[in-house]
């Protein structure tokens, strides 16, 4: 089978999304994971990001990929460029209350599920 849905095409998209996920992890996870580890408030705020996540993707009708992950959170960044946010120049300060990082973060513990590599 040729086209969008070829093995070839679909390994490569796969490694398209697993090297998109790794950038997000290591540029919000690096920070995001251990704030998540040592503040329950934020844990907390995190778990109500992911539960939005899955719900927005109909996790409940077909499983999570990270193809589909990685697409949106390249949509979640591209609305918010859209609509003048700019990512912090320096170290993420998570007790600002940034609805784009923490919803990227969201996106790297849902991803973090994923052993298909």
């Amino acid at each position: 089978m040729n086209g969008l849905f070829s093995g070839a095409a679909a390994r490569a998209a796969l490694r398209s999304a697993h090297a998109s996920l790794d950038e997000l992890s290591a540029s919000v996870g690096a920070s995001g994971l251990p704030a998540v580890a040592a503040s329950p408030a934020l844990l907390a705020v995190i778990d109500q990001h992911t539960a939005s996540v899955r719900d927005s993707l109909s996790a409940d009708v077909k499983p999570l990929t990270p193809v589909i992950l990685a697409a949106y959170a390249e949509g979640v960044r591209d609305a918010a460029f859209k609509h003048g946010w700019t990512p912090p120049a320096g170290p993420i300060d998570w007790d600002r209350n940034d609805w784009v990082l923490r919803r990227l973060l969201a996106v790297v513990l849902l991803a973090a599920t994923f052993t298909d590599r």
